[in-house]
C-alpha cells in the first residue's frame, strides 16, 4: 500500500489522548500530505479484533501509541495488562497484513532484562522482569510474527512530555513544594522527550512507506545516559534551580511492586539502515523541551 493517487498519507494514530500520541498527532499537523485519523481510548477499543479491523481499513500506516502503562499494576493484573499490549497488538498486526499497511508499535525497554554494562542491541536476547515488560513482549512478538516485511516494534524508555505525568515535571513540581528531593542513583537510561519520538515515528513511517526502512526492532531512545538522579540534577540546572537540592539514593529506599531494569541503555545502530540518524543526546533533547510552554509554567513556578 502506499500513498493515494492524490499523494496524501493515510495515517491511523490509536492512544491518541496519551502523552505520545498527542505529540504524533501534533507533527502529523504540520504535513500537508498526511490524512489522519485519532483514536483515543473511548474511541477504540484494541483489544475489540472486529473494531481494530473496521479502524485499520483505508490506512497506509498504523502508529500504535495505545497501551497498558501502568507498571506496577500489572504485577496483579497481567492478564489484562497483556490483553491490550498483547492481544491487542495483535489484533492491529492481523489488520494491517490483510490491508498492506504498515505498523509501528510503540514497545519498551522493559522488554530486556536490564543486567548488561553496555547498551542493547535491537537484536539482543529479550527477557523480561516484570509483567508489564512480558505484556509487551507479547505485543512486539505478534508484529513480527504476523508483519514480517511491514511492521516496526520501535522501544521507548524513560519518557517524558508536555501532556500528561511524567519524571520532569514531577521534579519541577517538587521544587516548588520542597527543599531538597532524594532520587535513585543506581538506575541507567535515556530520558527520551516524547516529541521527538514522535518526529522519528512519523519519519519512520515515511520510510516504511517508501521502502527504504528495513521491518523489525529500532531503539527510540536518546543518545547519552544518565540515572533518574543525573536526569533530576540536570532539569533544574536548566531551569536555575541549584542541582544540589537533589540527593542520590539507592533504588531500595524505594521498594515498588514491579522490579525496575537497573540498566536501560539502549544502542541506534539500526536506524542507519532506515536512512535516519539515532535520536539527540539527552541533555540537548532536555533543555529543548524545558522551553516548551507546559515546562516553562512549571518552571516558572518552581522558581518562586
Amino acid at each position: 500500500m502506499t500513498a493515494n493517487s492524490a499523494g496524501q498519507v493515510r495515517w491511523l494514530v490509536t492512544g491518541a489522548a496519551g502523552m505520545l500520541g498527542q505529540d504524533v498527532l501534533a507533527v502529523l499537523a504540520a504535513d500537508p500530505s498526511a490524512e489522519v485519523t485519532a483514536v483515543r481510548r473511548a474511541d477504540l477499543d484494541i483489544t475489540d479484533a472486529s473494531a481494530v479491523e473496521a479502524a485499520v481499513e483505508g490506512h497506509d500506516v498504523v502508529v500504535n501509541c495505545a497501551a497498558w502503562t501502568n507498571v506496577d499494576a500489572a504485577e496483579t493484573e497481567e492478564e489484562a495488562a497483556t490483553a491490550v499490549n498483547g492481544t491487542g497488538v495483535r489484533h492491529l498486526a492481523a489488520a494491517c497484513a490483510k490491508t498492506g499497511a504498515r505498523l509501528l508499535n510503540v514497545s519498551t525497554d522493559y522488554v530486556l532484562p536490564g543486567d548488561a554494562t553496555e547498551p542493547y542491541a535491537e537484536t539482543a536476547p529479550t527477557g523480561p522482569v516484570n509483567a508489564y515488560g512480558r505484556s509487551k513482549l507479547v505485543g512486539e512478538r505478534a508484529v513480527a510474527d504476523l508483519l514480517p516485511a511491514h511492521g516496526y516494534n520501535v522501544r521507548t524508555a524513560w519518557l517524558y512530555g508536555e501532556h500528561g505525568a511524567n519524571f520532569v515535571a514531577t521534579m519541577l513540581k517538587l521544587a516548588a513544594q520542597r527543599d531538597s528531593l532524594d532520587v535513585v542513583d543506581d538506575q541507567h537510561g535515556q530520558p527520551t522527550w516524547s516529541y521527538a519520538l514522535a518526529e522519528r515515528l512519523v519519519g519512520l513511517g515515511r520510510a516504511a512507506l517508501a521502502g527504504q526502512a528495513p521491518a523489525g526492532v529500532y531503539h527510540g531512545t536518546a543518545s547519552g545516559r544518565t540515572t533518574w538522579c543525573g536526569l533530576a540534577r540536570e532539569t533544574y540546572r536548566l531551569s536555575g534551580l541549584d542541582p544540589e537540592r537533589i540527593r542520590p539514593t539507592t533504588s531500595d529506599a524505594f521498594v515498588r511492586p514491579a522490579v525496575r531494569p537497573s540498566f536501560s541503555v539502549l544502542g541506534h545502530d539500526g536506524w542507519a539502515a532506515a536512512g535516519l540518524a539515532p535520536l539527540p543526546d539527552w541533555q540537548a533533547m532536555l533543555a529543548e523541551a524545558l522551553e516548551r510552554p507546559a515546562f516553562r509554567a512549571l518552571r516558572a513556578a518552581a522558581e518562586r
